[in-house]
């Protein structure tokens, strides 16, 4: 039995601290100020849970195009092979290992681009028989030399115009150190991509042991069915490889920008999370204020036989009403906002500096979880000072004031 004004009792459909923290929560025109700090209290932590969710999504989605943009140009499995070792041998033993769809003997180092008067450090990949998939959407298969296309239209090149390709290792004659440099004609393009950091050719096997000579290290790049099963095969190979060979996965080839997008993540989560810091303390003296007004009702309520635990509960219930209301909200906001940015394309990039047009979001399932969890212990633990303070009242002197 409960009572709501003098004279007046009935019972209550619900739990008695539920009743009362939903009855606070919706004061009287006389205590519609304490109902304007609960909704703003409600709003901040809104807020909190809808920056969280659009800023991590907007960087998970850029960070997952990045990923992708990156993977792309980097082989699933990389085998360095120790001096000496015959390559194809090696690749004929690592192509028959179950999950290997593809394994290409290639060289790989670093040199110098000459033409028409310019130079660039690139990196040179010497390939066997077919493009290795490194070089995504090349204008031809037919073996020869291919630069990016970015190079290609800032220097104005075009297909058959002859280049120079140096090696940082000379040939030593009797007049002395002399560089090895080939003079070979593009025969194609590949998409360059504009996140790659350094610039990157392609050509014939036989040019590439010519620049690097007896220095030149083979390596063979291994293809699978996909990332994940790569990373099994590769615990596959050291079976089949000669002593000495080296295996890297893809994993552990971007190991560094990997943690760096971890890190990133996390102090992205860090800075925006203070939002919701502030929110907990706008809950803490929003319930406090309550308890200051209701402190006659809540000692009238003592006195009547309530234990201290309801009157803890009401509170607890209280918070938990106006933390489960601006997280819901927020939720709704944050989600419902990166979808329609994201489908609409609404947040354009400039093409010619990023190597996207417009601002990617990628909700994860875990980031919300991760939001909406962290949110809701958070502030609802703000709600147990006044809890607190609530169970810890002397009924005769609630009344007196």
């Amino acid at each position: 039995m409960t009572s709501t004004g003098v004279g007046r009792v009935q019972r209550a459909p619900l739990p008695l601290p539920l009743w009362v923290a939903i009855r606070y929560l919706k004061s009287s025109r006389r205590d519609a100020f304490i109902t304007f700090l609960s909704m703003t209290a409600a709003g901040g932590i809104a807020l909190g849970v809808a920056a969280l969710i659009l800023a991590l999504a907007a960087l998970s989605g850029f960070q997952s195009a990045l990923k992708e943009e990156v993977l792309s140009r980097t082989p699933q499995i990389e085998v360095e092979l120790p001096a000496g070792t015959d390559p194809e041998v090696a690749r004929e033993a690592v192509q028959a290992v179950g999950g290997v769809q593809s394994a290409q003997v290639a060289v790989r180092g670093r040199g110098w681009l000459l033409a028409r008067g310019r130079s660039r450090a690139v990196e040179i990949v010497g390939y066997g028989s077919d493009l290795p998939d490194l070089f995504p959407e090349a204008t031809s298969r037919t073996p020869g030399l291919y630069l990016g296309d970015g190079l290609v239209g800032v220097w104005g090149l075009e297909t058959g115009d002859v280049v120079e390709v140096v090696s940082p290792i000379p040939t030593l004659t009797p007049l002395g150190p002399q560089p090895r440099v080939r003079r070979l004609a593009v025969e194609g393009t590949f998409a360059s991509g504009r996140a790659e950091q350094e610039e990157r050719l392609a050509l014939p096997l036989s040019e590439a042991s010519l620049l690097f000579g007896r220095s030149a290290v083979h390596r063979l790049l291994i293809g699978c069915e996909d990332l994940d099963s790569a990373l099994e095969v590769a615990g596959n190979l050291p079976a089949v490889l000669p002593t000495g060979s080296t295996v890297r996965t893809w994993r552990d080839l971007n190991r560094v920008l990997f943690f760096a997008l971890r890190l990133e993540k996390s102090l992205m989560f860090v800075a925006v999370f203070l939002i919701v810091v502030v929110a907990g303390m706008s809950l803490v003296s929003d319930l406090t204020l309550i308890l200051a007004s209701k402190r006659p009702e809540v000692g009238m309520l003592g006195a009547m036989g309530a234990p201290p635990s309801s009157l803890r509960n009401i509170f607890l219930w209280l918070g938990g009403l106006v933390v489960g209301l601006g997280a819901l909200s927020g939720l709704i906001l944050g989600v419902g906002g990166s979808w329609l940015l994201d489908r609409h394309e609404l947040l354009s990039l400039p093409s010619q500096v990023y190597f996207l047009d417009h601002v990617p979001f990628l909700v994860r399932a875990r980031d919300v979880l991760a939001i909406v969890g962290t949110t809701v212990i958070l502030t609802f633990t703000c709600s147990f000072y006044a809890a607190h303070r609530a169970a810890s009242l002397w009924p005769v002197e609630a009344l007196r004031r």
